[in-house]
């Protein structure tokens, strides 16, 4: 069996940085490696309706936005299948034969739902859609068979979880799904980049995010007002590294070739740091530099965005063959699960002699 990749995102918005840094970078260098098979990217509508429901055109309107940012940052419909994850309806029904697998009190244990019904404050009244989602989320990975699934340290929980459910059905049914591997992101700042006011979250609620579609003016103006060092108040003052945003999003995005460019004083980012933490260079320098560091990531972005958003209806007719195809392989998997379960009972030419030459005797 090959090595196969599922990933994707919550179509509640659009996507910001953290996003690409997190995992859109990764996908576009997994995609093109030709170290994978099969590489599907979901949109997760179902699991973005869980806490979105009332809002369902909230949800419906952000399709586009997600899928115009998966196309801009690389994402390649001939080498990715890119679909939507309420098309598969063949998702569900696994999802509803994994619920026999897991109990409440596994479920409430998972420290990734339990921060999540904390964040926005479901606590009193959890939807039943909400609290089970790991399981939905297990049948996504298990029904492409996915090896790897990209994910950020927050998400381990919910790997695990998809672990458990693959090893409880096997050892009760059959050998039929396969138990996915996470993959981290492989630089540290990538895995959580916070947002431009410093708070630990970059989240769309907070206002705090830079979108991969702002434009030129909106990014410099973010960076411009990025929380840096509250006691770095003059020039000469030593700096601190640690909980600056500005540096932080140094360690996401600079390379060795952006100093050369852009900051030829500095042999590289750890020279730069240095200056800071003895004093003697200001804010401002710094900004600027990540805003030139910034536009050169994002440029290329913005220009494919612009290309794709002159075709609309060709972007929605790729995501209709990718869900064609991910359903395919959706009902392959669940095929080969009702047959495990033993509830294939049309296709069991086995069940049906036997059952013929049990009654056939009276």
């Amino acid at each position: 069996m090959g090595k196969i990749i599922l990933t994707g995102d919550r179509p509640t918005g659009r996507l910001h940085v953290g996003h690409y840094v997190g995992s859109l970078r990764r996908r576009v260098e997994l995609q093109n490696s030709g170290e994978y098979d099969k590489t599907f990217i979901m949109i997760a509508d179902a699991q973005a309706l869980t806490d979105n429901f009332e809002n369902p055109e909230k949800v419906r309107l952000n399709i586009i936005e997600v899928a115009l940012d998966y196309l801009s940052c690389g994402l390649d419909p001939t080498k990715s299948t890119l679909f939507i994850q309420s098309q598969i309806q063949e998702l569900c029904e696994l999802t509803f034969y994994y619920m026999d697998l897991v109990t409440v009190s596994r479920l409430q244990r998972n420290p990734t739902v339990k921060a999540e019904i904390k964040m926005r404050d479901f606590e009193a009244s959890i939807p039943v859609g909400f609290f089970t989602y790991p399981i939905s989320q297990a049948a996504d990975i298990t029904a492409f068979k996915a090896t790897t699934v990209p994910v950020g340290d927050d998400q381990l929980p919910m790997i695990e979880q998809t672990r458990e459910i693959v090893r409880k059905f096997n050892s009760i049914y059959d050998e039929v799904l396969v138990e996915p591997d996470a993959l981290l992101p492989d630089n540290e700042a990538s895995m959580r980049l916070p947002g431009i006011d410093g708070k630990q979250k970059m989240s769309k609620s907070l206002g705090n995010c830079i979108y991969l579609s702002d434009t030129e003016e909106d990014v410099r103006a973010k960076v411009m007002d990025m929380y840096t060092d509250p006691l770095h108040i003059k020039v000469s003052d030593p700096g601190h590294i640690e909980g600056n945003t500005v540096f932080t999003y140094l360690d996401a995005f600079s390379k060795p070739e952006h100093f050369a460019e852009y900051m030829p004083d500095y042999a590289g980012l750890e020279e730069l740091k240095e200056h800071y933490k003895k004093g003697g260079l200001g804010d401002v320098k710094i900004k600027r530099f990540l805003n030139s560091v910034l536009q050169e990531e994002l440029a290329p972005i913005r220009a494919r965005r612009a290309e794709f958003e002159k075709d609309i209806p060709a972007v929605y007719d790729i995501l209709k063959e990718g869900s064609d195809v991910a359903r395919e392989t959706a009902a392959n998997t669940l095929a080969e699960v009702k047959k495990a379960m033993k509830i294939d009972y049309f296709e069991d030419e086995e069940l049906i002699r036997m059952q013929s030459e049990k009654y056939g005797k009276n």
